[in-house]
């Protein structure tokens, strides 16, 4: 092997092993600084007692489907938004014409998933 493709592979093994530290870190940090259930943090109810008081009723909230499309339209936004951001940086360097025309075609893309959400009923809240 020549030295460059050594070199790209060991890059390629650290970026590989840094996503899995990322990946898998959450789960050993929590493995260790998770608190141990015992009998005696489970109060008289069989329930976990959460911030030192037990539970009043029925705790458990059900929401609704709609409560996650919101959530889910929102996740999508914000990544675009966390693309916009770069291409804003560097917009009308070069090629001005064409970075204002991928602009125009991603926010129109974007523009009609609000179009057909609002179509379909995503974003009408409705209780049941």
């Amino acid at each position: 092997m020549n030295e460059t493709l050594q070199g790209d592979l060991i890059y390629i093994l650290a970026f590989c092993l840094g996503g899995f530290a990322f990946a898998l870190g959450p789960f050993v940090l929590v493995y260790f600084l998770a608190p141990r259930w015992t009998r005696n943090t489970l109060g008289k109810t069989g329930q976990a007692i959460e911030c030192g008081m037990e539970p009043i009723g029925d705790a458990w909230i059900r929401y609704s489907a709609v409560y996650y499309l919101y959530a889910l339209v929102f996740v999508a936004f914000a990544v675009d938004v966390l693309f916009l951001i770069p291409v804003a940086l560097v917009y009308g360097r070069l090629f001005e014409i064409r970075d204002f025309v991928e602009l125009v075609i991603f926010v129109g893309i974007l523009s009609l998933v609000i179009v057909y959400a609002w179509k379909k009923g995503v974003f009408e809240w409705k209780r049941h």
